[in-house]
């Protein structure tokens, strides 16, 4: 069996050549040391601005590391954390954090939610959902515990809700127009078929609401409106709890914005509940 180890480290590749770098070449290092999805999931313009660096610092910076450029760079850094901290089978292998530690950190996630979900940022995200057509609601596999969440909190209200899944995409995909929303729920490992469908959605005219994590998102740069979302991990998988908070905001939102229609949507719910037994008594 042939094991594909995991490319050198970006610490290794620094260290190595440490004593060449530029004072802005060192405030590169550093930004990237400390948070590697800047480079993994940024353009050369996006590194630049956050650190304060021309782009042609950015690309001699790939050079110094021994990179042809920054492109090479950038999917070195991919691989990188693709073998490390977003791989189950790696967590898995380590130590399951104590009850504590997992309160403290999703605690942690939940008041970072709650900063950046501001009353105006809420009424932001919630408006193309109140006046879309359809609500086209997508999701990579870890995070469709929030896209449900929001999926059936919309049709409770009325909300005409499309939920895509891969193997029917064509076809739910196909009468998308001017006037519909995207919502979409999707974190780093970002899944392709999700970001394709909302790429395609998008050049149809459709709102782009993206629930993700963080401004370096690929969904960031597309969206009308995104909320960033800290996914702390739980052992070797992703929590779905912020994910789940968020979508509960912005069905309180919705509710909240058509007033009177969602309260005459949830009583024929509740009407169609009790002429069917649905529940026991």
């Amino acid at each position: 069996m042939n094991i594909v180890l995991p490319p050198e480290s970006l610490a290794d590749l620094v260290a190595a050549v440490n004593d060449q770098l530029t004072p802005s070449e060192h405030r590169l290092a550093r930004a990237v040391l400390e948070d590697p999805t800047i480079v993994a999931f940024g353009t050369v313009a996006d590194f630049a601005r956050l650190v304060g660096v021309s782009r042609p610092t950015v690309v001699r910076f790939a050079r110094t590391l021994g990179f042809e450029g920054y492109s090479e760079l950038q999917a070195h850094t991919q691989a990188r954390l693709a073998h490390t901290i977003t791989r189950p089978s790696e967590r898995i292998r380590t130590r399951s954090p104590a009850a504590s530690k997992v309160r403290i950190e999703l605690l942690a996630a939940l008041e970072q939610l709650f900063q950046h979900l501001t009353d105006e940022r809420t009424e932001l995200l919630v408006a193309p959902i109140v006046s879309a057509r359809t609500v086209f609601v997508c999701s990579g596999e870890t995070s469709k515990a929030g896209a449900h969440v929001l999926s059936s909190g919309l049709k409770m209200l009325g909300k005409d809700v499309v939920s895509v899944e891969d193997h029917w995409a064509g076809g739910q995909l196909a009468h998308a127009a001017p006037g519909d929303t995207a919502v979409v729920f999707d974190f780093h490992r970002y899944r392709r078929r999700t970001f394709d469908a909302m790429t395609y959605l998008k050049s149809q005219g459709v709102a782009v609401v993206a629930i993700t994590d963080g401004a370096l998102s690929p969904y960031a740069a597309m969206a009308d409106g995104w909320c960033d979302v800290t996914v702390p991990a739980m052992g070797p998988f992703d929590s779905s709890v912020p994910a789940v908070a968020a979508a509960e905001i912005l069905v309180a939102g919705v509710s909240s914005a058509m007033g009177s229609e969602a309260v005459f949507s949830i009583d024929r719910t509740e009407a169609v509940w009790d002429a069917t037994s649905t529940f026991l008594d």
